[in-house]
């Protein structure tokens, strides 16, 4: 765990509600796929939030974090960065980093802005060939919400072994892809889980939901990864 400088590089929007910001860490952070860090916001006032890329060569962090109005939480935290410029973090925290089991099936599952961890740990398995099948499943709530659609159908056209499925909450009429709750789409498409690993992010309540439906299909809880299972 390490308390890090950053230098605020970029703030842009990926949605109406959403900012990708990019952090500059002085000196670096050492973190792996899938880990999180917490942005300080006093002694006793520690955000976390998932860091949505695998290690870069340059050391930059990119973070995916979910503004709308009215919440305070992440809001004062966009006002402190474009404010200050600069931020302090800790980090690597978590133990649902990417597994060296690269030569297993892999289900990355995601609804909202969890997709930023899943994203994370896609890019560093995308890093080498893939050895075994990974699919992505995103859930949002409209395709709009879905703001790397157009990027993972692309890695998924690059890739053979990679699949992308999207899954939309509230669907306009000419939507023709899967609709619903993102973690049954996966129920429905795999009857059995057991030689599959998976990768969940989202809330608690879906992260618990997803641990008792998949658990009865098959997957073994020694190969369900998340930050929530700390807390559950």
């Amino acid at each position: 765990m390490q308390i890090t400088q950053c230098k605020v590089e970029k703030i842009e929007a990926l949605t109406d509600t959403i900012k990708r910001v990019v952090l500059i860490p002085e000196p670096a952070l050492n973190f792996v796929a899938g880990q999180y860090l917490q942005v300080m916001m006093g002694e006793d006032d520690k955000r976390p939030f998932s860091i949505a890329n695998a290690p870069r060569k340059d050391g930059t962090i990119e973070l995916h974090i979910g503004a709308e109005p009215g919440n305070q939480y992440s809001g004062q935290v966009i006002e402190k960065m474009l404010r200050d410029k600069s931020v302090h973090v800790e980090g690597g925290l978590g133990k649902a980093s990417l597994s060296q089991t690269n030569t297993q099936a892999t289900i990355l599952l995601a609804g909202g802005t969890g997709f930023s961890y899943v994203y994370s740990i896609l890019q560093q398995i995308l890093s080498q060939p893939l050895q075994a099948p990974v699919i992505l499943y995103w859930g949002t709530r409209t395709l709009n919400d879905m703001y790397a659609y157009e990027e993972l159908t692309a890695l998924a056209n690059q890739h053979p072994l990679f699949t992308f499925i999207p899954v939309i909450e509230t669907p306009e009429k000419d939507w023709a892809g899967k609709t619903g709750w993102v973690h049954k789409a996966v129920l429905e498409d795999i009857a059995d889980l057991s030689t599959y690993q998976v990768y969940v992010a989202g809330r608690f309540e879906m992260a618990k939901v997803v641990r008792d439906d998949f658990t009865k299909q098959g997957l073994l809880v020694s190969n369900l990864f998340g930050d929530a299972y700390a807390f559950i």
